[in-house]
């Protein structure tokens, strides 16, 4: 067995909100478990309406957890990976 050496800067998307609220409590769900994570565009939102949408970034060790987590929300989880290191 080879253990996997993860990018410990390597994050990705793990959901997508139109509105900044819905974003920050699924922030917060994370924080409270435990997870580190942030917010990227959340303020773009309220500058072009509809145009862009709030993404919740996670390290990449951490995304099946936040995904379990998330899935028990009504937030819109991305569909896509991240690839890109931030």
């Amino acid at each position: 067995m080879t253990d996997e050496i993860q990018d410990p800067d390597k994050f990705v998307t793990v959901g997508k909100y139109i509105e900044a609220i819905d974003a920050q409590m699924a922030k917060g769900l994370l924080e409270s478990a435990g997870i580190e994570c942030f917010l990227q565009g959340e303020n773009a939102n309220s500058l072009l309406g509809a145009a862009f949408r709030a993404r919740l970034l996670v390290h990449k060790q951490d995304e099946d957890s936040a995904r379990q987590i998330l899935g028990a929300t009504d937030g819109e989880p991305s569909d896509q990976e991240d690839d890109g290191d931030l």
